[in-house]
């Protein structure tokens, strides 16, 4: 029997999503740049889109999160609001969309298992 001190097993309330929420200036072309650029690094990242201007990333646990959100503040832009909101696998099961009349669960999260 493996030590459970040793062994961590991976579940639904240690492995993380990341939203990254943000609201950047895009009057100038300059700002339109830093925009775009902004979310090409997310998209680099394995973030993908959810909404315009919400992006979301599964975590294998929370030491993984603390390096995405890291590199997440190294690509902040000089104007504008950024916000990182990290929920646990057992939260994100239970968000609920909606679209027009129709309700749907959110997608499952990946079985594959981040080893970097």
């Amino acid at each position: 029997m493996p030590n459970r001190n040793t062994h961590t097993r991976l579940n639904a309330y240690q492995i993380m999503w990341l939203f990254v929420l943000f609201d950047l200036p895009t009057k100038t072309k300059k700002e339109k740049q830093i925009y775009t650029r902004f979310r090409k690094n997310l998209k680099k990242d394995g973030f993908t889109m959810m909404q315009y201007s919400v992006y979301i990333r599964h975590c294998a646990s929370a030491e993984s999160g603390q390096v995405h959100i890291r590199r997440v503040m190294g690509w902040l832009p000089p104007k504008g609001q950024i916000s990182i909101v990290q929920i646990t696998d057992k939260q994100y099961g239970r968000i609920i969309n909606l679209w027009g009349n129709k309700k749907e669960a959110m997608r499952e999260a990946p079985h594959q298992l981040e080893l970097f």
